[in-house]
Order: structure tokens, then sequence, then C-alpha cells
């Protein structure tokens, strides 16, 4: 048997979170040990519950109320994944009421602690745009003021976009990005993300 219908066999063909039946894709879950057998590597999701794992802007709390009998599923990389989105999840106080009696052994908690998603993020630098909207490297924004650039004659023109912008990790308020063919600092207070 294929290691695809094997994961589909176990999820009884549908989602192991949510339990719909439509849309199903396989997820490979991130730094799994190497010492898990391969049907325990990935999960049976559906478009819904997958495209949210990682894309924390368009995570609707609400469809994960799911974890509540996700997280006590027998399967082990469903587990590991319960136990992350309730990280991710933190700051609603249900999830956090979740956690709180969740279990997981010594090895299982390593593996879904391997993401990071249990580190202390408070002091994280994070980076917001004019309106608010956080900004990760790779983003493209545009000026919304013209900025005399530093050291040199060049004016970066208001509606100038900035492509694949990268972060200062040690100031919140500094992007780098290129202006033309010049690569200058930008604060972010005159940017907002495209």
């Amino acid at each position: 048997m294929s290691f695809e219908r094997e994961v589909k066999k176990r999820a009884g063909e549908k989602c192991e979170f949510c339990g719909h039946n439509e849309h199903l894709e396989m997820y490979v879950v991130p730094k799994t040990p190497e010492y898990i057998d391969e049907v325990d590597t990935a999960i049976l999701g559906c478009k819904t519950c997958v495209s949210q794992f990682d894309d924390e802007e368009n995570r609707d709390a609400n469809h994960w109320r799911c974890l509540n009998d996700s997280m006590w599923s027998s399967t082990a990389p469903v587990q590991i994944m319960s136990w992350r989105m309730l990280h991710r999840l933190k700051t609603f106080g249900w999830s956090q009421d979740l956690l709180d009696m969740m279990y997981l052994d010594e090895q299982q908690l390593e593996w879904a602690a391997a993401e990071g998603d249990a580190e202390d993020k408070t002091d994280a630098i994070v980076h917001r745009d004019a309106n608010g909207v956080v900004l990760q490297t790779g983003d493209s924004v545009v000026l919304i003021k013209d900025l005399k650039v530093k050291g040199s004659s060049l004016v970066a023109k208001q509606g100038t976009a900035v492509r694949r912008i990268s972060l200062d990790h040690e100031n919140e308020k500094f992007i780098e990005g290129k202006v033309g063919p010049t690569q200058i600092v930008i604060i972010t207070d005159y940017v907002k993300k495209l």
C-alpha cells in the first residue's frame, strides 16, 4: 500500500482536524525526526486547514475550534500539529485552556517544539508599515511620501514600488530595498505594503 493511501485510510478519507471530506491534500509535518515512520510524517487535511497552518494573516481562529477534538487524536502527526496550532492561536483564551489540558510525551514535545511555536516572541522585532500591517522579508512596498536619500542627490518619489525588501534585525523601523539601482534604508512609517 502506498504511503499516501495509508494516510488516507488512517484518516478515513476526511480532514484529520475539522472532518471535512472535500478538497483534501497531504501535508508533511515540518521538522519531523528521522526515526518517525513515513506514514506518521504526514496528515490529511482540507484545503482550509492546510492553507492556514503557516499563513498567520489569513488564519480564522473560529475554524480552529476543531482542535478541541483533534488534539485528542491517537495519531502522532495530528497531535503535533494540534499542539503547534494551539500555540499559534495562544492569544485566544480557549486555545490556552486546551493547551493546559494537552499531554505529549517527551519525544513528541521535542518534535512539536522544533518549529519554535512555544518560544516567547514578546521581544521579537516586528516591522509594520504606515497602516500597521506586518512586513516580511521579500514583501513589496510602495512609498507614501517623497524621500531624500541621505548622502546622495537621489529623491525617491511617492508611489515608487520597492520590491523584495529585507528587514533590519535590530530596528523595527528600518527596512532595506532598491530604488532604481540604489540600495537604500527606508523608515517603515513612509511605506505601505503592496
